[in-house]
């Protein structure tokens, strides 16, 4: 893709971890509203559980997520009992007994949490449903916190994969970003995973730092490739100092414009090439053999509020502040504030605050934009036929991607959309042709590139 090209679809466009997108969920004026959507769920489908802790001992500069500093361990322990009187009130709801394909921790830093408030958790889980085959159960971790008493609780809890924050390991880089994080203390927290038996391991890089260049990515490749992780997610740097106030922190001057973006971008995927990765849509890829690069292989990849997954589930429940539920019926998201989300569920209730419905357009369109992120391709008419509609009935959307068909972006043959390797890095922008809330309502967001 050249930089020209970068520049002129460089428009701001959801990351599409679900459609439809976060900034278009409406104030839920009933939250028990949740509660009966969950006594509406078949026992027979397997679901997956997110656990968000929000929380972590100090700022990352870069972070868009919603997570809070504590240098006491006070707050972080009532915390944990919010989210063990969650699980107890979502249990309740439920109309029988579920299987879970895949558990994740996210953050925030999840290692955060005491042992003995991670184990417990994991046990009330464990008490209460019953695991798939090879079911995951995830934990993001910050390799400058984690210690031999949290590992030794992760494996109790069952922890099969961690994914570790990186980044880039340029020094002047981890200044800029406030993150300041050795090659050995990522290489120390990678031993004592893989000696306790964690042994499935995600890197997650980034590009588009302030102060960072093409060298950076590369070099920060390598040594991440020598320390041997299964899966990279390589991740543009989102600039919202409108949304997340500590991003001003970070200079613009000192930010990559466009064209250094999608060259350190290139960069980057093409050393993970070179080093037999496998690439997967937008910003992963992963050793050949993985369990996602072989998903990838079989149409089976998945796309939910995690990015690029394995987890096939048509129901997510969302546990803690600000976590995200999907469900049949639609979205769910708890109150960001931890008291009044510790207020809530301490109380027995649920700590919803926004949430849609999704009709069957949405469900449709929802589709679509999952294929083009996930395969790179979709089949518009075995979409159509499936949902009963018209087979004209995206015209206007075909038609709206012509542009991006002249340019060498994507290939069209009727009513088959297929994004070519020029048009990957913006694959966002074309999802959004598909987008009937973009420009609507107060979303605002970072750019494609």
């Amino acid at each position: 893709m050249s930089i020209s090209l970068a520049q002129k679809y460089d428009a701001p466009v959801p990351r599409y971890t679900s459609y439809p997108t976060a900034p278009h969920f409406q104030e839920l004026p009933d939250a028990e509203i949740y509660g009966a959507w969950l006594h509406q769920l078949d026992p027979a489908q397997s679901l997956s559980l997110y656990l968000h802790v929000p929380f972590c001992r100090e700022m990352c500069w870069y972070c868009g997520c919603n997570t809070k500093i504590s240098k006491k361990d006070g707050p972080i322990a009532d915390y944990a009992n919010a989210l063990k009187a969650e699980i107890r009130t979502l249990v309740k709801a439920l109309p029988d007994r579920f299987t879970v394909s895949h558990v994740h921790w996210g953050g925030g830093t999840p290692s955060i949490l005491a042992a003995d408030d991670f184990t417990e958790i994991m046990s009330m889980i464990d008490r209460h449903f019953d695991y798939t085959e090879n079911a995951e159960r995830a934990i993001e971790i910050d390799p400058r916190t984690l210690d031999a008493t949290v590992v030794k609780a992760m494996v109790e809890g069952g922890i099969n994969r961690a994914s570790l924050g990186v980044q880039d390991f340029n020094p002047q880089v981890q200044k800029a970003i406030n993150r300041v994080q050795s090659f050995d203390v990522t290489k120390a927290a990678v031993d004592i995973l893989r000696d306790n038996g964690i042994t499935n391991l995600n890197f997650d890089l980034m590009y588009g730092l302030p102060r960072q260049t093409v060298q950076d990515v590369r070099k920060t490749v390598e040594l991440s490739h020598s320390l041997e992780p299964d899966r990279i997610a390589l991740f543009g740097y989102a600039h919202v100092p409108w949304m997340k106030k500590h991003m001003r922190l970070i200079h613009d001057e000192d930010l990559p414009d466009t064209g250094a973006r999608i060259s350190q971008a290139k960069e980057a995927a093409d050393a993970l090439l070179d080093l037999g990765y496998t690439q997967i849509g937008l910003d992963h890829f992963a050793r050949p053999g993985d369990e996602m690069a072989e998903a990838l292989k079989k149409g089976e990849l998945n796309r939910n509020f995690q990015g690029y997954t394995t987890d096939g589930s048509e129901i997510l429940l969302g546990i803690g502040a600000s976590s995200i539920g999907k469900l049949p019926t639609g979205y769910v998201q708890n109150t960001p504030s931890i008291p009044e989300y510790q207020r809530r569920v301490l109380n027995n209730g649920f700590a919803v605050q926004k949430g849609i419905l999704v009709s069957t357009e949405d469900k449709m369109r929802r589709e679509i934009i999952e294929k083009l992120m996930c395969d790179l391709y979709v089949d518009l008419e075995e979409i159509l036929v499936r949902y009963d509609r018209p087979l004209d009935g995206l015209q206007v959307e075909i038609q709206a991607l012509g542009p991006h068909a002249e340019d060498g972006l994507i290939e069209i043959d009727g009513l088959k959309i297929a994004v070519r390797e020029s048009g990957r890095f913006l694959v966002r922008t074309i999802c959004a042709v598909f987008d009937t809330y973009l420009g609507k309502g107060p979303g605002r967001h970072s750019k494609a590139v």
